[in-house]
């Protein structure tokens, strides 16, 4: 296969993107976001004032990724404290959001417990909503430090899984500055081994029903001046049979206590390619995306979405009046379609987990234990 513009000119880094900020306007605090379901066409920011509106825009995916997605959930808990509304409800309502990425709950009961620490020790109202805050900001800080140190220990994994560069990387959805604190997880290495001259080529699976890939990795990965190229998840098994993949590299949306992973549906069919083609599957995911209260990969709550992501060509998107913008129907009217939003990879598929407290390889519960018993941040379900 021909080697299309190998090589892309590392530039001047680009601009690091405002995905995800708190705000303080005259008429109250907010969540403002940079809008996914808008990209790549327009850059659009939307102002969340109250936790229900934050919900919404989880759920319809104008915030998403697991890491972001606990940053929002922290901040989230902040609003309610500032505007002096039941924070536990809050928790309550931002962690069922989206019952499979389990950051999200992680973020909103990280910061509920500060502003109930805060209670307890007497604090006013106004001082607890201060310590909510304070603990939500804590938590970006944190994650945007995690990817660093993910994207370093994942492109040292590379060098040794691959000591000939450099690499043709294949990773599914998206896992970059637009899910994360800092610059990512599995785009970040990626990102990484671009700016040290060690990426050949990126290949960006389009990820069927929302097209996360197409849409938002592309638009990263031509905003940071990466060799990439898009394609439909079921030409993945064709590139594999060329060579044409050194390794694959793809995020988690929740990893259980035996190392199964719950990523974007269509990672498992890339982890069972890879496998036969003997090449290296690797998930690169934060300690606080694993749940060492989830036994295994079965235990995992599934989300299913809507068949019209499905059966209409058009991304469904929220419109101006809150209703979703339909598109051109491409199956029957009154198709059914089978949508879940991820799928389940075991632990023998994945040939290493790359987290910012280092990388287990092989992936066991007892691996998976003792590094997470070293950090502070994963959760117990």
């Amino acid at each position: 296969m021909a080697d299309q513009d190998a090589r892309s000119p590392v530039g001047i880094e680009p601009p690091a993107l405002s995905v995800l900020r708190w705000a303080e306007p005259p008429e109250g605090p907010a969540v403002v976001l940079l809008d996914q379901t808008r990209l790549p066409s327009q850059e659009v920011e939307l102002v969340c004032a109250d936790v229900p509106a934050l919900v919404r825009a989880i759920r319809t995916l104008a915030v998403r990724g697991a890491p972001l997605l606990g940053i929002a959930g922290g901040y989230g808990v902040a609003l309610a404290a500032a505007r002096g509304e039941d924070v536990a409800r809050a928790a309550e309502l931002l962690a069922g959001a989206r019952p499979t990425a389990v950051n999200l709950g992680y973020g909103a009961r990280r910061v509920a417990e500060a502003y109930r620490c805060a209670k307890e020790k007497r604090a006013g109202r106004g001082q607890a909503a201060s310590a909510a805050l304070a603990e939500a900001r804590a938590l970006h800080r944190e994650d945007a430090a995690a990817s660093a140190r993910m994207a370093r220990y994942g492109l040292d994994l590379l060098a040794e899984l691959l000591p000939d560069g450099p690499h043709r990387l294949l990773t599914h959805c998206n896992t970059g500055a637009l899910v994360s604190g800092g610059e990512g997880t599995a785009f970040a290495v990626a990102l990484r081994a671009h700016r040290k001259g060690r990426l050949r080529r990126l290949w960006v699976d389009e990820t069927r029903p929302l097209l996360q890939g197409a849409r938002l990795t592309a638009y990263e990965a031509a905003r940071n001046g990466l060799p990439f190229q898009v394609l439909t998840d079921s030409a993945a098994g064709s590139l594999f049979a060329a060579g044409e993949v050194d390794a694959v590299l793809i995020g988690a949306d929740r990893i259980a206590a035996d190392g199964s992973v719950a990523n974007k549906v269509g990672s498992y069919p890339l982890a069972v390619l890879a496998k036969y083609h003997h090449v290296p599957f690797v998930v690169v995911a934060p300690t606080s995306t694993v749940d060492l209260g989830t036994p295994d990969g079965s235990a995992v709550v599934v989300e299913q979405r809507s068949a019209s992501e499905v059966t209409e060509f058009t991304f469904p998107r929220p419109a101006s009046d809150g209703a979703e913008a339909g598109g051109s129907a491409s199956a029957p009217v009154g198709a059914q379609a089978y949508n879940p939003a991820f799928d389940i990879t075991p632990p023998e598929l994945v040939t290493a987990i790359v987290t910012e407290e280092g990388v287990i390889s092989p992936v066991t519960g007892v691996g998976l234990a003792e590094l997470c018993a070293r950090s502070s941040q994963v959760t117990i379900s």
